[in-house]
């Protein structure tokens, strides 16, 4: 099974993970990431408790790259810290950069995206790196104020 098979059927597998989309009681952290170009329009909610990350939904829609790095980020940092979830960002937003010298990432910091490296596949896609990026964004504000 070549790359481009896998990465197809892990995006849909991802995009149809409806249980993830739903709005949570009372979240700690609200951010949205809105793409008007295409329409995707996602809201992150994570519910914090002693700098953990308890719970993590999403609501809105989108397409199929989106919400199904939506839902690899929210199975990503479920459980983590703050902390954690900051780092994840910053590796992802490394991988993504467009920057033809870019460091590559080390097996320890892909082991750390799980299944959000097939996204990797999308940074070649120039149309197609904001509906991956777009929850990324939203956690990225997040952790960062």
């Amino acid at each position: 099974m070549d790359l481009e098979r896998i990465y197809q059927q892990t995006i849909l597998e991802y995009s149809r993970r409806k249980e993830l989309n739903h709005e949570m009681d009372n979240p700690t952290y609200v951010e949205r990431g809105h793409n008007p170009n295409c329409g995707d329009d996602l809201t992150l909610e994570l519910k914090v408790e002693n700098n953990v990350i308890v719970d993590a939904a999403f609501i809105g829609s989108g397409c199929a790259i989106s919400t199904a790095s939506m839902a690899m980020l929210i199975d990503l940092i479920k459980g983590k810290t703050l902390e954690e979830a900051k780092e994840k960002v910053d590796i992802f937003f490394k991988m993504m950069s467009i920057d033809e010298n870019k460091e590559k990432l080390t097996k320890e910091e892909m082991k750390k995206l799980g299944d959000a490296v097939l996204l990797e596949y999308v940074a070649k896609m120039p149309a197609r790196v904001k509906c991956a990026t777009l929850s990324w964004h939203s956690l990225k504000v997040i952790v960062e104020n």
